[in-house]
């Protein structure tokens, strides 16, 4: 098994912006609170492909209603690969709980982002059995998988990131 990246917290300030601005109602001691509590997600088996994303607060979840969850995880990795984002199984098949982008796809190069790379998750309950999904605090509700990739042979991509969802549209 070839080890190719490492997560990382964003730093303070970044979560705190992030965090703020998906959860206005929070004060900065508490935003503090939940950032000194991040965990960096993790494999739960050797046999595991998935490292799993903990949500730093809790939620609730009725059906149709969405969440924007600011992770506070960076990942650093090797050029060609890509970590891509999922629900956890669990969370997709009792519940439908899908990505709003269908699957998250954090780039090599948006570790160096002005944002340092900050993951966010946004999520949906898309039950359509009228059930309501609860979340607690440190528990895991996405996974993400690192892919190698190729390009073409033709390829003369030469544009440099800087930023999240779009920033390289029209590059």
């Amino acid at each position: 098994m070839r080890r190719i990246a490492k997560f990382h917290k964003v730093s303070e300030e970044q979560f705190a912006e992030g965090f703020l601005d998906c959860f206005a109602d929070r004060s900065e001691a508490e935003t503090k609170e939940v950032y000194n509590t991040l965990k960096l997600p993790r494999r739960a088996t050797a046999g595991s492909a998935g490292y799993d994303f903990f949500s730093p607060v809790d939620f609730e979840l009725k059906p149709g209603e969405s969440i924007k969850i600011p992770t506070g995880i960076r990942a650093e990795m090797e050029n060609d690969w890509v970590l891509k984002l999922y629900p956890r199984s669990g969370l997709g098949f009792k519940f439908r709980l899908q990505l709003n982008n269908t699957v998250g796809i954090i780039d090599s190069d948006y570790f160096y982002s002005d944002n340092e790379g900050h993951i966010f998750i946004k999520i949906t309950n898309d039950s359509n059995e009228g059930k309501t999904v609860q979340v607690q605090a440190g528990t895991g509700f996405a996974q993400g998988i690192f892919l190698e990739y190729g390009i073409t042979v033709d390829d003369d991509a030469t544009a440099v990131r800087n930023g999240g969802f779009g920033s390289t549209t029209g590059k």
